[in-house]
């Protein structure tokens, strides 16, 4: 029995304070899995599913990859798009003509936005303690 070796395709991606670290390999029959969990088991929700699936259906290569994402920190939201991030690079990393078509979209633009942190003296970043005036 020969151990034939798989090709695979790597990317990190990156939202708010969720990490995602994506591999993705040509297969014929694919397997999602987030954090060695089947993907509709972590993200229970459709519109988080079809977030991961999206650089897959926009390439049109729905049913060609498999996925093995590992993802932490932040939200359901917030790692789903992560993960997403990380699948488009990981296709750019496959084929270098993707890359346009997925920079239109916006799946390879890193999303800055970020919470603002706490100041002193305040209850959140600009929340000020309540004002009583007796």
């Amino acid at each position: 029995m020969t151990n034939k070796e798989e090709k695979y395709y790597q990317a990190v991606g990156r939202r708010k304070t969720s990490t995602a670290v994506a591999r993705i390999t040509e297969s014929k029959k694919p397997v999602f899995t987030v954090n060695e969990r089947p993907m509709e088991e972590y993200f229970n929700e459709m519109n988080l599913q079809k977030t991961v699936k999206d650089p897959f259906s926009k390439m049109d290569l729905e049913g060609k990859f498999s996925l093995s994402a590992k993802v932490s920190g932040g939200g359901l939201v917030s790692q789903s798009e992560a993960i997403r991030h990380a699948i488009a690079r990981a296709l750019v990393v496959f084929k270098e003509d993707f890359r346009k078509p997925l920079k239109d979209i916006g799946y390879l633009t890193r999303d800055p936005r970020m919470r603002e942190s706490k100041k002193p003296g305040l209850k959140r970043a600009r929340r000020a303690p309540q004002w009583r005036k007796r």
